[in-house]
């Protein structure tokens, strides 16, 4: 059985603070990966979270203490 909670377009565009009209490209282009349930795309969060790591200017920031190499961060 399905435990995951997918995402319609206009949630996705809400996020990301985007119109619907872009999040359609994506998915168009084959950028966002997403499910065509009839009518209608839905999107599975980590996809969004994938989509959004590969277009990030750099990698994520390091937690502090690891930046610093405090023993037992590892």
């Amino acid at each position: 059985m399905l435990t995951r909670k997918f995402m319609t377009v206009r949630e996705v565009a809400e996020l990301a603070q985007v119109g619907e009209a872009t999040v359609r490209h994506w998915i168009k282009d084959g950028d966002l990966r997403a499910i065509d349930v009839g009518r209608e795309w839905r999107i599975i969060p980590r996809d969004l979270e994938a989509f959004l790591e590969r277009h990030a200017t750099f990698p994520p920031a390091v937690p502090p203490a690891e930046a610093a190499g405090e023993p037992g961060t590892r």
